[in-house]
């Protein structure tokens, strides 16, 4: 009965390995797909446009003063706000003027203490000249009364002077513009003391405008020689004018690493106004028409550079006439022609005949063959 009950158990299972071994002596053997590797490829295109690059930058005024006054106090007066049109001579701010005019009242007062010495020097100086035509007294004593109001003279005249100068402190209590322009910053309001100097109030001056942006500093060489630079405004991308590079600057910002340039616009661009995005385009043409290629798609072998063209979904070695560098690109010069797709990445793990899959391409540059289903035999 045990034996029988052992039979039973071990039945189903020789039964299903039984079952498994038949279906697989009867399924087709899965066929080998074929080797295609994804690469990335391009399209080669021939050019005459050697440089074409573009940078954003902000509409600013060629000259733009930082004001400061000429003497230290504190602020009681701002005449003006951020975007404040002025004319020359404007006030602008104005500070304490109350030490200034005591300092001017003081210089004054010794002024008058000056003349009056020397009007009385001068007195001195007629009677003894009198009392010498009738020999009363000696030449020695006329002229130290001489020397005496030469001295009183010129005590005046440096009274006058520092007097002068405490005027000309006192009007500098008044900050004014020297130009005609408008207010882009103000730096200081009422209520703050300010040292002689410390830039208080900006000032644009009105008349010619220019471009400011940062060149990388791998682009400065290569546009510094450009000669066609053309401007146009984010607000009106359809009015493209002449530019003309001012200035570069030799040293890069410290916070951006960039290069300041500066480009010059015309009056004929009068709807730009300070602050506004403009964007800057720098472009060249060559004698003839180049290919340029990405450094990835050089393929090099016994000192002889080549690249893999596709062609029918596979790939072949054609050896290219290198024409120089050009920026981060390289330029050849033969072997290849417009309109052939060359392949720009993983150029190491092909080999001649390889059968690639183009990434990014909607169809695949040939066909992939569909994995092998196991039929069953029933």
């Amino acid at each position: 009965m045990v034996a029988f009950e052992k039979q039973r158990q071990i039945s189903p299972i020789l039964i299903t390995v039984l079952a498994a071994a038949a279906l697989a002596g009867c399924s087709k053997p899965a066929e080998k797909t074929e080797d295609i590797r994804p690469v990335r490829a391009m399209v080669l295109t021939s050019s005459d446009v050697d440089v074409n690059a573009e940078f954003s930058g902000e509409v600013r005024a060629r000259v733009e003063s930082r004001l400061g006054f000429r003497v230290g106090g504190k602020i009681v007066s701002r005449k003006v706000d951020v975007g404040t049109l002025v004319k020359h001579g404007q006030v602008l701010m104005q500070l304490d003027p109350q030490d200034l005019q005591l300092s001017q009242a003081q210089a004054l007062a010794g002024l008058r203490a000056a003349e009056t010495n020397r009007d009385l020097a001068k007195a001195e100086l007629k009677r003894y000249q009198e009392l010498r035509s009738k020999n009363f007294v000696s030449q020695a004593v006329l002229d130290a009364k001489d020397s005496t109001y030469k001295a009183a003279q010129a005590n005046v005249d440096a009274s006058q002077a520092a007097y002068r100068g405490q005027a000309n402190q006192a009007g500098y209590a008044s900050l004014v513009s020297d130009v005609d322009g408008v207010v882009t910053a103000v730096d200081a309001e009422v209520g703050q003391v300010v040292q002689p100097g410390t830039p208080v109030v900006r000032v644009a001056k009105q008349g010619e405008k220019e471009i400011v942006i940062g060149l990388p500093e791998d682009k400065v060489d290569t546009l510094r020689r450009v000669p066609d630079v053309q401007v146009r405004l984010w607000a009106d991308p359809g009015n493209v004018v002449a530019g003309k590079i001012r200035e570069i600057s030799p040293v890069a910002d410290p916070s951006t690493r960039t290069y300041t340039v500066k480009v010059m616009i015309p009056d004929s661009l009068s709807e730009a106004k300070l602050g506004m995005t403009a964007v800057v385009q720098f472009a060249s043409k060559t004698a003839k028409p180049q290919i340029k290629v990405p450094l990835t798609a050089l393929y090099y072998e016994k000192s002889a550079s080549s690249v893999w063209v596709v062609e029918g979904g596979a790939v072949k070695l054609v050896p290219v006439t290198i024409g120089g560098p050009a920026g981060n690109d390289i330029l050849l010069a033969g072997g290849v022609k417009p309109g052939q797709t060359v392949v720009t990445a993983g150029v190491n793990l092909l080999k001649p005949g390889q059968k690639v899959k183009i990434l990014g391409n909607d169809l695949p540059a040939a066909p992939i063959a569909a994995p092998a289903v196991a039929e069953t035999v029933k």
